[in-house]
């Protein structure tokens, strides 16, 4: 009989500490999970309207916005703007710095809003620079006819459609003007092709050739400028559509205050940025005027 109630009394323990650990368990299961677990990262795609190489700098920048935020925040680099309208079309991303023309296109297609524009040298604007290398006697981009030519993507303003409607007003054929054409798909390696004279010349973003012309001098000063387009609205931040109101508008908060906090401001000294403006999407209509990038018939 004692050895009965022995055993009764081990097995019990045993029963009560095994139920404990299920009840553990289910407390466990049932807390709320810290919100940076439960959400996932932001994302956030850099497409070539950005200087791509420095990729310290866009961990320290992550960090400030995901403590801004209150979330990991994760920038996403893809080899073309085409690539980045996709994924934010799937819900893969939920904000993207990218080219206006590509903005424009995705507003059109209802895949996009616009969040804020970077202001640079006291503007929100840019342009397209036509570059030569440096001891080359072209002048002017009609004396590049016939020549190779370094566009950076089919879809970018400064680096493709804005070259091209140069072309077109000057009653020239964009698709027969050049011996040979390639893209480089950056605005930097566009710059390197021309540099290293791979290419007669290229068309490339003005913030990216100056932001290099401080940063890689060395670069910078084997090519010249022999042509500025008129400005247009610069590449702006935007926000995937049907992404939560509450993230973009805390996302919107973070960059538009950036040159209100020290750090900030050290961030955006290191992009040559002066801080983020929140401009009306009609900032953009003088891009979707342009001619698109058809051939002509």
């Amino acid at each position: 009989m004692q050895m009965f109630k022995g055993s009764w009394s081990a097995s019990w323990f045993t029963v009560r500490g095994w139920l404990g650990g299920v009840v553990l368990l289910v407390l466990a299961l049932s807390m709320p999970l810290p919100a940076q677990a439960a959400e996932g990262p932001v994302r956030i795609a850099l497409t070539a309207a950005a200087v791509r190489d420095e990729l310290p700098f866009y961990d320290r920048w992550a960090a400030y916005l995901g403590r801004k935020l209150g979330r990991p925040v994760e920038f996403v680099q893809r080899r073309s703007y085409r690539d980045i309208i996709e994924m934010l079309r799937t819900g893969e991303l939920d904000f993207s710095w990218v080219c206006s023309y590509s903005f424009v296109q995705a507003l059109d297609a209802g895949l996009v809003d616009l969040v804020a524009t970077p202001v640079f040298r006291g503007k929100p604007l840019y342009q397209s620079y036509i570059i030569v290398p440096r001891d080359s006697p072209t002048t002017d981009l009609m004396q590049l006819e016939g020549k190779s030519f370094a566009y950076t993507d089919p879809d970018s303003n400064t680096g493709y459609i804005v070259p091209r409607a140069m072309l077109r007003d000057s009653g020239h054929n964009p698709e027969r003007f050049f011996r040979t054409i390639f893209f480089t798909w950056d605005h930097g390696q566009a710059i390197e092709a021309v540099a290293d004279k791979v290419a007669d010349g290229a068309a490339v973003d003005s913030y990216v050739w100056e932001y290099l012309a401080a940063q890689r001098p060395r670069l910078a000063e084997r090519t010249k400028i022999i042509q500025r387009s008129e400005e247009f609205s610069f590449p702006p931040m935007v926000a995937r559509r049907g992404i939560d109101p509450d993230l973009r508008r805390r996302f919107a908060d973070a960059i538009l205050s950036m040159a209100a906090d020290a750090e900030g401001r050290r961030l955006l000294g290191e992009m040559m940025l002066d801080g983020f403006v929140a401009l009306p999407a009609s900032s953009y209509d003088k891009v979707r005027a342009l001619p698109t990038a058809r051939p002509l018939r």
